[in-house]
This record gives C-alpha cells, structure tokens and sequence, in this order.
C-alpha cells in the first residue's frame, strides 16, 4: 500500500489505481453524504470476524522460503495454495532461469505443480508465480498483465532483487527457511 501511495502523491498525472481509488472514495462519499441528508439508514456492511483479522495480521505462522542467487539471501512468503505446497515439497531446488522481457526470470519445473490460474492484473516486484502448470517464474519488476499464473508466493523484501538477479541467465536456490 505504501508504494501505491507514494506514486499517487508523487506524480503529476495519477496512476491508473490512484485514479480508480479517487472516484469510488469520493462515491462512498457522496452516498455517506445523500443518506445523511434524507435521515435514512446507511446500508450495513459486515465488519470482518475476529479470526479474519487475525489471519489477516499474522504472518508468524506463514510459511517462509529463502531464495539464494549468488551470495544474497532473499525470504519469501508462500502463498496458502495447493500449488505452493506442492512446490515447497521439491525444495531444496536449484534453476537456471533465464531472463524473459526485462521483467523475470522463467524456468521449467522438475515436476508439474496444481495449477489454479488466474489473473492477477497487476504483477509486483517480488512475486512467484506458476504459468502454466511447470514453468516458474520469479518477477522483479512490476507491470500491468492479462496473462494467467497461480501464485506461489511472495519475496518479503524485493528491494535489491532486480540488481541481483542482473541480466541473462541467473542461478537461483529455492530452500525450506
């Protein structure tokens, strides 16, 4: 969230997002306003349980990887799918993955994993991901997409992974944390 917050505030022509953001902020408040006005009650909204909270707020019992390429150590989170299960059952696992526009690197699996696509729309730096049901791919910039991936999990902290990873081919380990 702070990323997209830093690029609504820092450009003059706003994101896409930002702009999306703008109109349905200002909606909820035309409406909040308009109910206000004729005395009438808000529509209810479920707040989220207890335990939706707590999923949501603790990372402590997610399950972790390191991704190694050359002497920097990179933690992942790993992604509540059957596909990201399966792939942490192959771990340790080690690839050459190649460059693919400028954005990720890609490689062909040992085994085929669960895949349960979809469409993400936005890819962040950081992201792991399955295209198709054997192809990883590990994205290190972030860009708008239509393509279809399963998700595997995500890099904690991606700020340095772009420089790491270079250009070409890179070797990368996958290892349980």
């Amino acid at each position: 969230m702070t990323q997209h917050h830093s690029l609504c505030a820092n450009t003059a022509r706003a994101h896409p997002s930002c702009q999306l953001r703008t109109v349905f902020l200002a909606t909820a408040l035309l409406v909040f306003s308009l109910g206000n006005a004729a005395g009438q009650a808000l529509p209810s909204v479920p707040l989220a349980s207890q335990k939706d909270v707590a999923l949501a707020s603790d990372t402590s019992k997610a399950t972790r990887m390191q991704l190694t390429v050359g002497n920097r150590r990179f933690t992942l989170t790993v992604a509540d799918t059957d596909a990201a299960r399966a792939f942490v059952s192959q771990l340790p696992l080690t690839l050459d993955m190649p460059d693919l526009n400028s954005n990720e690197k890609h490689a062909k699996l040992p085994k085929a994993l669960p895949a349960n696509a979809i469409r993400p729309g936005t890819i962040s730096n950081g992201d792991l991901m399955l295209y198709g049901s054997d192809t990883l791919v590990l994205f290190y910039l972030g860009f708008e997409s239509a393509y279809s991936y399963t998700r595997l999990g995500r890099v904690d902290d991606p700020s340095g992974l772009a420089q790491a990873l270079g250009q070409g081919t890179a070797r990368i380990t996958f290892s349980r944390w």
